[in-house]
């Protein structure tokens, strides 16, 4: 039997479109001689809907679309539809109003619905919020093979894979008990960095604990916050890949199941980026075209400073749109260097961007008078500073208005950990399109792009510099006052960023980042800054998500709050302090250390 894998990218809420990209899979696989074809989840409304869960209309309109489409498609072709389904038994029994469920759909109509039986709660997702679990395992038969049916979160429940168990169901050995001959799996799982690696290991673990070929679809593009990276494969009853689809693209493939050997033959198996750089860098075009595109702009205009973040975001933008669709904006005060100016102009002309140059300097003399009978008898310090970030932003957003174009902020994590950005100056924007990439990945970025063919508005560039060679070795400068540096302010940043990281990814305690070898008295001055930047980070732009632990919707920290760190280590009161047990990828395990 061949089966297809249709890796596709839906835009939420778009049935009529979302319907006909699955029809458009349907034809290519009959083409390729498929019996059956397997879509994401959710692959008729796009992942995460969220509240439009709520909206009744919604979800009948999904129920029609699906209906329509299941007497559209090729009547001899079996498609797997991912779909909501109302829980009839809520009102009468209670629960949730609905399933997060696969349609099984073929000769004209809806044959089967299997339900997703795990629902995640963690980091970005919020299923109990809508779906009431599924209680029986998902099988069906077609053409004499038995095919289990599993929904995203029912494959991460291994137990001898995790060493533990998070939910008290572990759907593949359910299935496995049932004697299917094969496990698939219709994922809609969000990008993080290094995640695909561990899919494949766990599913290899899977597959040969079971004996069982097992195949992921997984959808592909960016909805929000969130990148979906596709990278859907197929793993034979050894644990071996047997099919892999492209990362950060739609993509059709076919895998056969060979009904005499009961496994999968190897087919077309894409390879894994060669470095971490090359990822993170598709995953950010992807991520920023996507938000662009899907929230109805074509174009998009920001702030260069001739500073490695915007210069960065610069590149990502020319990338993602195409040199024509994005524009700079160059706002030098007096406090400028004469390189930041000509950095940016060399990296705009590397690029072939459009910019103009707006200089702010008499705007800050205006601020200055207006402000100077109220600010009298004061020294001048961060609110005469921020003022240029402020004007700037304001700048900024009039040329947004005027003309359409989706203005992009240019902070990264670090900054915006810290709280080292200014709210209504560089954090304003519609996308903070680094702000969950380290200030040291940032650098790191710049310098494998200098080094790499440059793919940009879908074309490939002869080898050569983009970033200008001195924007990547200057000491950072906000440059709000003269002779200024980041690290005036902050710890050097590979020392800030390996803190962020055991603090914020790792969950780690003061007193364990002391022990790593950092000196307490940074520390501690970290976890305060951190602690005091929530109120900045819960007014900014959405930002892309490349990390476990990013400052967005998986990010639920109170603003008011009196969690402090207090003399190296986080108290409350005279209660003990957490430290980290393991981390699995989605759950942090504390114990209690008095």
């Amino acid at each position: 039997m061949k089966i297809a894998i249709a890796q596709l990218n839906p835009t939420i809420g778009d049935l009529p479109k979302n319907a006909q990209k699955i029809l458009d899979a349907a034809h290519q696989a009959v083409a390729k001689g498929a019996r059956l074809l397997l879509t994401p989840e959710l692959s008729l409304c796009g992942y995460p809907p969220r509240d439009l869960l709520l909206n009744p209309g919604f979800v009948q309109a999904m129920d029609i679309t699906l209906r329509q489409l299941a007497r559209n498609l090729p009547p001899k072709l079996a498609v797997l539809v991912g779909t909501v389904e109302e829980n009839l038994k809520a009102h009468v029994n209670g629960g949730k109003p609905l399933f997060n469920s696969i349609a099984l759909l073929e000769q004209g109509s809806v044959q089967r619905v299997f339900h997703k039986r795990l629902l995640p709660t963690y980091d970005v997702f919020d299923e109990n919020r809508y779906f009431e679990p599924g209680l029986r395992a998902n099988y069906f038969t077609l053409d004499n093979l038995n095919i289990g049916v599993t929904i995203c979160e029912d494959l991460w429940n291994d137990e001898e894979f995790w060493g533990k168990r998070s939910y008290t169901t572990n759907p593949i050995a359910d299935l496995a008990n049932l004697g299917v001959d094969l496990t698939l799996n219709l994922s809609a799982s969000p990008y993080t960095f290094g995640k695909q690696r561990l899919r494949e290991t766990m599913l290899r673990h899977c597959a040969v604990r079971f004996r069982q070929p097992i195949i992921y679809a997984n959808q592909v593009g960016g909805n929000d916050d969130l990148i979906f990276d596709g990278c859907s494969f197929a793993l034979n009853r050894q644990g071996e890949i047997a099919c892999r689809l492209r990362a950060f693209e739609t993509d059709l493939q076919i895998v056969e199941f060979d009904e005499v050997q009961q496994d999968l033959p190897s087919s077309s198996v894409v390879p894994r980026f060669d470095s971490e750089d090359e990822e993170i860098w598709h995953a950010l075009v992807l991520g920023l075209r996507d938000y662009t595109r899907k929230c109805g702009f074509s174009k998009v205009v920001l702030g260069l400073s001739g500073g490695v973040d915007s210069s960065l975001v610069a590149a990502l933008a020319t990338a993602a749109l195409g040199k024509e669709n994005v524009f700079g904006v160059l706002m030098p005060s007096p406090h400028s260097s004469e390189h930041s100016i000509s950095d940016a102009l060399g990296l705009a002309e590397n690029l072939g961007i459009k910019t103009t140059t707006l200089r702010i300097g008499e705007l800050m003399l205006d601020y200055d008078k207006t402000l100077a009978e109220l600010f009298s008898g004061t020294e001048s310090g961060l609110a005469e500073e921020n003022i240029q970030a402020r004007i700037r932003g304001n700048l900024l957003m009039a040329y947004s208005n005027k003309f359409g174009n989706l203005l992009l902020s240019t902070g990264n994590k670090s900054e915006m950990a810290v709280g080292y950005c200014t709210l209504y100056g560089d954090m304003s924007g519609g996308l903070a399109v680094i702000a969950d990439v380290p200030k040291t990945r940032v650098y790191s970025l710049c310098r494998w792009l200098n080094n790499h063919r440059y793919f940009m508005g879908g074309e490939t560039t002869p080898l050569r510099e983009i970033i200008p060679q001195n924007v990547i070795t200057k000491a950072p400068s906000a440059e709000l006052k003269p002779g200024q540096v980041d690290q005036d302010s902050l710890p050097p940043y590979d020392i800030l960023d390996d803190i962020l990281q055991r603090l914020i990814n790792n969950y780690q305690s003061a007193a364990q980042i002391v022990a790593a070898g950092h000196d307490p008295v940074v520390v501690d001055r970290v976890i305060q800054m951190v602690a005091r930047a929530e109120f900045k980070r819960r007014q900014a732009p959405p930002g892309v998500k490349i990390t476990d632990r990013a400052f967005g919707s998986g990010w639920r920290m109170p603003i008011a709050s009196n969690w402090v760190a207090v003399n190296n280590s986080y108290q409350t009161k005279n209660l003990p302090t957490p430290s980290l047990v393991s981390w699995d990828g989605h759950n942090a395990y504390l114990q209690i250390n008095p």
